[in-house]
Formats: structure tokens, C-alpha cells, sequence
């Protein structure tokens, strides 16, 4: 299986240990991931509040490039995955703004979930499952921009997603049903509105807590940076002590595949996950 690969800004940098986790599992997997040629920041957070045509001339510049060729797209960032599919929207609707770009709108835009979460990746999966995480008890964390605003993401199921529940409990982990997999962490909001991002991010650790599970479980970059990030912050805040790991679906499917890299893409948390997983035989 070979898809197109648009990595976007952050998982060249703060996200590093998703684009490691996930081309080390797809390549477990057989699934080539073709990086695009010459892809451009999708405009994600600021341009789509700044400036109406960079915010559809970013987006739809990859999408140009991503059309020369037959595969999906395959596009990790949640926030890379919304402005794609936002712009091509634009595009098609005929409300995009003037630009020298030609962009026909027929690119299959699809989050990594989306696509490792199909039948034929899932038995692929199962095959591969050499460390079972038995005893590890998650709850799976989508976020807004995974499957909201629907007629963008194209999520039938946006209040209950459940892909990444079933990801996760091939590798064995034990997955705990809550009602807040799609509430807002805060988003883009850390720099101009930390406190927002505090009060959002801390009500779903206090909720992780209450439902009993240890980790969550995320894939996107802005959600796994909040929640990651700013424990010691919500603490102090709220007057509870977090220490809960936040890990991407990719990094659990890989240590369950018994990637030997593993325990370089969890070393970059700020919240160490590496305790947990050694505690219950894991790594």
C-alpha cells in the first residue's frame, strides 16, 4: 500500500516522536508513505485568522502538489488535516478567494486514524501485535478538529468517534468509554489565551482521573502539546496533582509491535510515560 505523506510544520519539530512512531509502525505494516515534494505550512493557526486568501492559497498550494499523483493523502496533524480539508471545501463550494493555484478537488484527505483504522490496516495490525499492552487502561482523546465541523471532516459518527478505540484495543490495552473524546483541549489558544487552555486542558485530566484510566491517548499535536505540556501549570491552578501520560496512537502501536525505537520517540515527553509502561512489563 503506497499513500501520499503530508507531514506539515509540526511533526518536523515539537511533534518529531508522531512522524518517528508513525513511520516506524507503517513501515511494520508495509504502507510506503511518499512525502510530497516541496509542501508548504498549511497555515495552521494563525493564517485562517489573519488573512482569508493565504488561508485558502496555503492549503490548496499542497493540494496541488498532492494531486499529480493517485495515492491518499495522508495527513497526521489535525490541524494540517482541518485546513486541507477546509480549503478544498472552498475550493469546491466556489468561495475561495483569487489565487494562481489549480486545484481540481479530488485528493482522498485522510487523517492517520482514518486510514490505519480501516478493515485491511486493522488485520495487518493484529498480525503484527508481539507485546500485548495488558493491563494499560486508556481513554482515546480526538479533539475538536478530528471530526468536527462534519460536513468539512467528513465524520458520519462526530460525537462518538471510535477508530482510535479500535486501534488501541488490538494492541491489548484496556479502553475506557468517557463522554469527553471530542471536547476542545484549548487548541491554538496557548500563546493568546493560556488561561483558557489551563481551564479546558485541566477539566479533562480531572475527567481522565474520574474515569479511572492512567494515560490518554491522542493524534494530534496541539492536544498532545496542552495536555502534555502543562500539567504542572494545571496543577497549580486547580489544585490537583497530574501526572498523566499523553501518548500518540502511533507510539502504543509501535510499543505493542515491539519497535525497538520505541523508547526514543517517549523520551520527549515532558510527562514521562516511560514509568508506566515499565511498571506493568511493557518496555
Amino acid at each position: 500500500m503506497i499513500v501520499s505523506y503530508y507531514p506539515g510544520c509540526s511533526l518536523e519539530s515539537t511533534a518529531s516522536e508522531y512522524d518517528q512512531s508513525l513511520r516506524a509502525v507503517c513501515g511494520e505494516m508495509g504502507i510506503e508513505l511518499r512525502e510530497l515534494d516541496d509542501w508548504n505550512c498549511c497555515g495552521a493557526s494563525s493564517a485562517h485568522c489573519t488573512n482569508e486568501k493565504l488561508s485558502v492559497a496555503l492549503p490548496a498550494r499542497t493540494l496541488a502538489i498532492a494531486q499529480k499523483h493517485p495515492e491518499d493523502l495522508l495527513v497526521p496533524c489535525v490541524a494540517c488535516f482541518s485546513r486541507l480539508r477546509w480549503a478544498e471545501k472552498r475550493i469546491k463550494d466556489g468561495k475561495a478567494p483569487d489565487m494562481e493555484i489549480s486545484y481540481a478537488g479530488k485528493v482522498p484527505i485522510r487523517h492517520a486514524v482514518d486510514i490505519l483504522g480501516q478493515d485491511e490496516p486493522v488485520e495487518i495490525i493484529k498480525k503484527k501485535i508481539r507485546k500485548p499492552l495488558a493491563g494499560l487502561r486508556l481513554v482515546s482523546y480526538y479533539g475538536c478538529l478530528t471530526v468536527r465541523p462534519p460536513d468539512v471532516t467528513g465524520y458520519s459518527d462526530f460525537e462518538n468517534p471510535t477508530d482510535m478505540d479500535r486501534l488501541m484495543e488490538i494492541t491489548g490495552a484496556e479502553i475506557i468509554d468517557w463522554p469527553y473524546k471530542t471536547e476542545c483541549c484549548g487548541g491554538s489558544l496557548a500563546i493568546s489565551r493560556p488561561d483558557l487552555v489551563v481551564q479546558l486542558s485541566g477539566k479533562l485530566l480531572s475527567m481522565v482521573r474520574e474515569a479511572g484510566a492512567e494515560a490518554v491517548v491522542v493524534g494530534c499535536p496541539m492536544c498532545h502539546a496542552n495536555l502534555d505540556t502543562r500539567q504542572e501549570e494545571i496543577s497549580q491552578q486547580i489544585g490537583e496533582e497530574f501526572h498523566v501520560p499523553i501518548f500518540y496512537f502511533t507510539e502504543l502501536l509501535g510499543v505493542a509491535m515491539g519497535n525497538p525505537r520505541a523508547g526514543q520517540w517517549l523520551k520527549k515527553h515532558i510527562v514521562d510515560p516511560r514509568r508506566l509502561l515499565a511498571n506493568k512489563n511493557l518496555i
